[in-house]
């Protein structure tokens, strides 16, 4: 005699009537985990704080304290043996040796190292973008002679090389390249630029060799689409997670690397305020006048540590398979 097998209900969850089941779009996917990563919001904030302080650099050292970045008070903040004086009610983080506020001009560098890093990290990203998405798409002699240039870029020593060209290239006012390249700022721009777009570029080439495989990419070109259209209308739009991501992290390092130029006298002019700079001219007398290494220094550690914090938290954002 055959047996009945008992039916199985499987469980359901319960729905509320009227209530609708709606799926979410991957920006309210992107913002329901974003939001419950406190750090990445910390991170974020200081960032809008930053800007506003470089933002407002002059208008809070005009009306707040009244004193300029290069306004010297010899007589008023250095002692009779020229070492500056410390932090006062006028001068709240003291002054330099030449009599200069450091308040004043660690606003200043604030407005200085962010316009270097957000410059030459918009270079690299837009070079190594352009050029991992040809060396990914198109592959053969173009991914070999793209992909070599990387790595030769990568083995060089970075310091030094960048040492010599701005070296070279700050010997005389005309600059390089037939005065396209002039020292100061756009000089410190191009060198950063020039050894940080090879990291961009490997990660685009990696991530464009497994989509150009995609079904889509095949739908797209059975469509009659041609290969520039392909890049940058499928390809690149699914680039953009991880591009924006690196781009966050490489900030900071730029931001360090200017700071090191600068450090070593081959970053931007004396007459341009920079924390790396500052932190340059501190060590010559830190043991006499600690606030000059103390506040360029806090401000650097807390702005490259709210740029890392954002860019983990984006990087768990708009990565589904991470887990906090």
């Amino acid at each position: 005699m055959a047996t009945v097998a008992p039916e199985i209900h499987e469980p359901t969850l319960p729905v509320a009537e009227g209530e609708k089941v709606a799926g979410r779009s991957p920006r309210q996917l992107f913002w329901a985990r974003f939001k419950e990563d406190r750090a990445a919001f910390l991170g974020l904030a200081v960032i809008a704080f930053l800007f506003l302080l470089a933002i407002f650099a002059g208008v809070i050292s005009r009306h707040l304290v009244g004193h300029g970045p290069n306004e010297l008070f010899q007589r008023e903040m250095t002692d009779e043996f020229g070492l500056p004086k410390g932090p006062n009610k006028d001068f709240w983080f003291g002054a330099d040796q030449a009599g200069r506020d450091v308040f004043v001009r660690v606003l200043y560098g604030t407005r200085t190292s962010l316009e270097v890093a957000l410059l030459a990290t918009g270079v690299a990203v837009f070079v190594g973008t352009i050029m991992g998405l040809m060396a990914g798409f198109f592959g053969g002699k173009s991914d070999t002679f793209i992909s070599r240039t990387i790595d030769v870029i990568l083995s060089i020593p970075i310091l030094l090389f960048a040492i010599g060209i701005v070296a070279a290239c700050s010997s005389t006012a005309q600059g390089c390249l037939h005065g396209l390249i002039k020292p100061g700022l756009t000089l410190v721009v191009f060198v950063i630029s020039i050894f940080t777009w090879p990291y961009i570029a490997r990660i685009v080439r990696g991530n464009t060799l497994a989509i150009r495989e995609r079904e889509f990419i095949e739908a797209a070109r059975s469509l009659g689409a041609g290969n520039i259209r392909i890049m940058f209308r499928e390809v690149l739009p699914n680039l953009l997670a991880p591009i924006i991501v690196y781009s966050t992290l490489l900030i900071p390092s730029n931001i360090l690397f200017e700071a090191g130029l600068s450090y070593l006298g081959l970053g931007v002019p004396q007459s341009t305020p920079s924390w790396g700079q500052m932190l340059s001219d501190a060590s010559a007398i830190f043991q006499f006048a600690w606030w000059l290494m103390l506040f360029p220094g806090f401000f650097l550690i807390l702005t490259t540590l709210a740029f890392n914090l954002l860019g983990d938290g984006l990087r768990d954002a708009l990565d589904p398979r991470s887990k906090r």
